[in-house]
C-alpha cells in the first residue's frame, strides 16, 4: 500500500493535471488542423482525457482530497509553444502532429511515474487501464505523425497519405 493517503492524492492530482493538459492540447490542436478526420480524432482524444480526469477526480474526492481541476503551468507553456509553432508553420498539420506527439510523450511518462508508486489495487487498476489507452493514443498520434504526408491542394485543402 502507498505510504499515506497524501501521497496517493498527490499522485492522482499529478495525473489529473497531465490529463487536463492533454485535453486542452488536443482541443487546441483540433481547432488548428485542416484535416477533418484528424480534427475528429483529436476531439475524441480530448474527450477521453476529460473522462479520465473526471474518474480520477472522483477517486481523489473519495479518499478525502481536493481534486485538481486544471492543467499545469508547463502544459500551458507547451500549448503556447504549440500555437506559436503552428502559426509559424501556417497551421501545418504535420507540425501540429509533432507537438501532439511530444505531449503524448509527457502523458506516458506521467503514467509510468504513477505506476511506479505503491497504489491501492482499485486505484492501480484504474490507472493501469487508463495507461493502456494513453499508450494506444500515443501510438496512434506517432503513426499519424510518421505516416502522414500532408500537402496543400489546389483548393487549399489537405491531402493525407498513410
Amino acid at each position: 500500500m502507498a505510504t499515506n493517503t497524501s501521497d496517493i492524492r498527490s499522485t492522482l492530482n499529478n495525473l489529473i493535471e497531465t490529463l487536463k493538459d492533454g485535453e486542452e492540447g488536443f482541443r487546441t490542436s483540433a481547432e488548428k488542423v485542416k484535416d477533418s478526420a484528424l480534427r475528429s480524432q483529436f476531439m475524441n482524444f480530448a474527450s477521453q482525457r476529460q473522462r479520465f480526469a473526471s474518474d480520477l477526480q472522483g477517486m481523489v474526492a473519495r479518499i478525502g482530497g481536493e481534486p485538481e481541476t486544471s492543467g499545469s503551468a508547463s502544459g500551458a507553456m507547451h500549448r503556447g509553444w504549440m500555437n506559436l509553432k503552428a502559426a509559424l508553420a501556417g497551421n501545418d498539420d504535420h507540425a501540429i502532429l509533432e507537438e501532439a506527439e511530444r505531449g503524448e510523450d509527457a502523458a506516458v511518462k506521467s503514467y509510468r511515474d504513477a505506476l511506479s508508486k505503491d497504489l491501492p489495487s482499485d486505484i492501480r487498476n484504474t490507472v493501469e487501464q487508463q495507461y493502456r489507452e494513453i499508450q494506444n493514443a500515443h501510438t496512434q498520434v506517432r503513426a499519424l505523425r510518421d505516416g502522414s504526408q500532408i500537402t496543400g491542394t489546389a483548393t487549399g485543402g489537405t491531402t493525407r497519405t498513410y
